[in-house]
């Protein structure tokens, strides 16, 4: 479980929570994948964990173990109650949203905006700590508009590994909360990973992630030596068969991926989902970068975003999807 990675100092590979992208389906591809990376949901407000309906809003399959929520709020005691409910379910690490620049955090005071506010980010991380025995961890910005972002990281570490945060997970971009969109804050502000690295070279004790424009593989591992986990997300997401070679590269294990096997999971898995009301497109728009750069990648693409979203459509498609791609290894089982 997630608890041995932090109490053994392993280095972690973790795909980053993304709205909209990570959700069940996602990470249960994902998981398909690589069994050693740390996957997180989609940023969850503390008001819908305590009062919406928990199946559909933090429900997940046990196969994604290890898996991390992310809580979006800033008042200590929804959190502490929102905890105690993610800790119930099963969750392996519940993490605290300090980097998301999103209008909807910002009317909210939560996300990036807590940048600002390290002294209630860290009576937050408190209050979780208290209120669960897994790990909780924060995911930051360097800093927001006109902060100084040396200054701004180094309160906010401060503040919560002083009030006992398991983790500090970096953006090593700022946040620009006025004049620039949350599209725009992935990709404008500039990237500073030495400053994350200094970071962890002041807290060599403490467990410092790196998030960020990371691109690859290669570039995760160029990154690694230097903190004591990566975080990839965009490139994750976009060409997730990158995933594929996660747990041989990061972690030593010379296990190759049965692909037939991720067709059959993916369709029993679609099939679960439309018995229960579902669609097939809520699982399959995760699939499509699963082959990019593969010969046969481009019909794949046009099979699952030209059928899935019918009506009828059933997990069959994927099959037929499947079919087109030519890999190394066959797809038969």
């Amino acid at each position: 479980m997630y608890h041995k990675y932090l109490k053994n100092k392993e280095k972690i590979f973790a795909v980053a929570p993304m709205m909209d992208w990570t959700d069940r389906h996602c990470r249960f591809l994902h998981r398909l994948l690589t069994r050693r990376a740390l996957l997180y949901t989609e940023m969850v407000v503390a008001d819908a964990v305590i009062r919406g309906n928990r199946e559909k809003i933090i429900g997940f399959d046990p196969a994604e173990h290890p898996v991390a929520l992310q809580l979006g709020g800033c008042e200590p005691e929804k959190l502490a109650a929102a905890s105690r409910i993610v800790a119930d379910e099963g969750y392996d690490e519940i993490n605290l949203n300090v980097g998301c620049p999103s209008d909807r955090v910002k009317s909210g005071r939560f996300g990036a905006c807590l940048m600002r506010e390290p002294q209630l980010v860290a009576d937050c991380v408190s209050a979780m700590k208290g209120a669960v025995k897994i790990p909780v961890t924060v995911k930051c910005r360097l800093g927001v508009d006109d902060q100084d972002p040396e200054e701004a990281l180094d309160a906010m570490a401060d503040a919560v590994f002083g009030s006992g945060a398991d983790a500090l997970w970096v953006h090593a971009r700022k946040a620009w909360l006025q004049g620039l969109s949350p599209k725009e804050n992935r990709d404008i502000p500039p990237l500073d990973y030495d400053q994350v690295f200094r970071l962890k070279r002041r807290f060599p004790s403490r467990f410092i992630g790196i998030n960020g424009g990371i691109e690859d593989l290669n570039h995760a591992k160029a990154l690694l030596p230097n903190v004591d986990g990566v975080m990839l997300g965009r490139a994750a997401y976009h060409n997730a068969g990158l995933l594929a070679d996660v747990d041989r590269e990061f972690f030593g294990q010379d296990s190759e991926v049965d692909w037939a096997n991720v067709r059959d999971a993916m369709m029993e898995h679609a099939g679960r989902h439309i018995a229960s009301g579902g669609r097939l497109i809520h699982v399959t728009r995760h699939m499509v970068g699963l082959f990019h750069g593969q010969p046969g990648a481009r019909r794949f693409r046009q099979i699952l975003s030209g059928g899935a979203g019918r009506e009828d459509a059933d997990p069959e498609l994927i099959a037929e999807a499947f079919a087109c791609v030519r890999l190394p290894e066959p797809l038969v089982a």
